[in-house]
């Protein structure tokens, strides 16, 4: 999968595991690493799928077409499709086997 990064201080945090380690933390840091091992190795977004680890999953609500992957908890690394026009199926929904790019738009904590 291709994967780009909404800014680059972002993409700075996420790839360099000492940032990453510093920005937020030994256990969270472990779990981004893996979440973006797990993208890039990923062909399309159906690829990680659940059951696949990560829990992949569309938002709703004010969040609508962004997608999450669970980091430790409560954090997640959010993302959305990097294409235009966004592929979706005949019903509207996103169609997960068509996304082979995203970008990452933020790490944090939504529910809170």
């Amino acid at each position: 999968m291709d994967i780009s990064f909404r800014t680059n201080k972002l993409q700075k945090q996420l790839t360099s595991d000492k940032k990453r380690r510093k920005t937020y933390g030994t256990e969270c840091a472990k779990k981004l690493k893996r979440r973006l091992d797990d993208l890039h190795a990923a062909t399309c977004l159906d690829d990680v799928r659940p059951p696949f680890p990560g829990r992949c999953h569309e938002l709703k609500g004010d969040r609508q077409g962004v997608l999450a992957m669970d980091a430790k908890h409560p954090y997640r690394l959010l993302f959305e499709p990097a294409h235009d026009p966004i592929p979706t199926k005949n019903d509207g929904g996103l169609d997960w086997s068509e996304v082979t790019a995203i970008t990452i738009i933020d790490v944090e904590d939504y529910h809170g």
